[in-house]
C-alpha cells in the first residue's frame, strides 16, 4: 500500500480536515438512522439501516449480534456509509459518505469505553472504522453542484459544476 492508500481513523481525518470533518459529523448527527451498504457472500450489495457513534477520535458501527450485516463485515469488511438525506428534497448539509473497512473490536479498552458512553444493549458486535474516503455533494448558491472528496494522504478536492 502506498501512503495515499493507507487507511485513517476518524480522528486522523478530523485533524488534517477539521472544517469538512465538522460538516460531515453534523449531517450524520442530523438524524439517527442513516444507511450501511455492505458486501454480501456472493459479492452482491446488502443495503442496512444503522445507527452511528462519532467517539473517542473514532467512527464506531455498533450492530445487533449476528446481524447480517455483522457477518457480511467480518467476512469482508468493505462498507459504504450514507448519512440519512433527511425529508423533502433539500438535504441540508447536502449528501455525505463515508467509505472505508471495518475492524471488529471483540473486548479491550476501548470497546468498554462505547460501552459506558453508549450503555448498548448486550451482546452486540462494535466496529471501528478505517476510512479510505470521505465525500459530500451539495448545491451551492442554487447553481453550482459541489462535490468535495478526501481520501488518506491527501487534502480534500473539491470540484465544482455549474
Amino acid at each position: 500500500m502506498t501512503s495515499s492508500e493507507t487507511p485513517d481513523n476518524w480522528s486522523v481525518f478530523a485533524g488534517a480536515e477539521p472544517g469538512f470533518a465538522r460538516t460531515v459529523e453534523d449531517r450524520f448527527g442530523a438524524f439517527t438512522h442513516h444507511v450501511l451498504a455492505t458486501v454480501r457472500r456472493d459479492g452482491s450489495p446488502r443495503t442496512s439501516g444503522i445507527e452511528v457513534r462519532f467517539l473517542a477520535g473514532e467512527l464506531w458501527l455498533g450492530m445487533m449480534p449476528d446481524s447480517l450485516k455483522a457477518l457480511d463485515l467480518r467476512r469482508d469488511p468493505r462498507f459504504c456509509l450514507q448519512a440519512n438525506p433527511g425529508e423533502g428534497t433539500g438535504m441540508g448539509g447536502g449528501d455525505v459518505r463515508i467509505a472505508g473497512r471495518a475492524v471488529e473490536v471483540a473486548d479491550g479498552e476501548a470497546r468498554a469505553g462505547y460501552v459506558k458512553e453508549v450503555e448498548p444493549p448486550q451482546p452486540f458486535h462494535l466496529f471501528r472504522t478505517e476510512l479510505t474516503e470521505v465525500v459530500r455533494t451539495c448545491v451551492e448558491d442554487d447553481t453550482h453542484l459541489v462535490v468535495q472528496v478526501w481520501r488518506p494522504g491527501a487534502p480534500v478536492r473539491t470540484l465544482r459544476r455549474t
